[in-house]
Parts: structure tokens; sequence; C-alpha cells
């Protein structure tokens, strides 16, 4: 169950992620999971972990650490022409 309540609240970060930095994350509902935990680990490396935990992740460094991973993807993206946003540009 904890497994689970993990995968949850990864894939609410990442997907908090995307809609704070308007690009959709590759792969839908496996993406913003991935997004979310890879973020969760980012955002602990930078900022360290504090503020309120929930299913394991410190929620507030894992969201920055995500919107970053978001932003860092979709620059990557862009970079190599495999845009998905459909015509929408930051």
């Amino acid at each position: 169950m904890e497994i689970l309540w993990m995968l949850i609240v990864g894939g609410i970060i990442g997907w908090l992620a995307s809609l704070i930095t308007g690009r959709d994350v590759p792969g839908g509902i496996i993406g913003n999971i991935i997004a979310g935990f890879i973020g969760a680990w980012l955002g602990g490396l930078i900022l360290g972990n504090w503020g309120p935990v929930v299913g394991g992740f410190a929620i507030i460094p894992a969201i920055i650490g995500s919107i970053i991973l978001v932003l860092i993807v979709s620059f990557i993206m862009r970079k190599m022409g495999q845009n998905n946003n459909h015509g929408h540009h930051a």
C-alpha cells in the first residue's frame, strides 16, 4: 500500500510541475510519476528535505525539483526537434 501511495503522490507532483510550467510531461501518467520521483530526488539534492512530507516526499522541494526537471526535459526535446506541444511555445 505504501508503494501505491508513493506512486500517487509522485504522479501528482509531476502533474503539478507540468501544470505550473505549462508543458506536458512525455509519457502521460507514467511520465508524471517518473518526473515526480526524479524531481523529488533533484529537489532534495538542491534544496534539502524540509517542509511537509507526504507519501515519503518532502512536497515543496519535490515540486520545485519536478518543475526544474520538466523545464530541462522540454528544453532538450525542443532542441532535438521533438516538440510534442503542438505549436505552444513559451
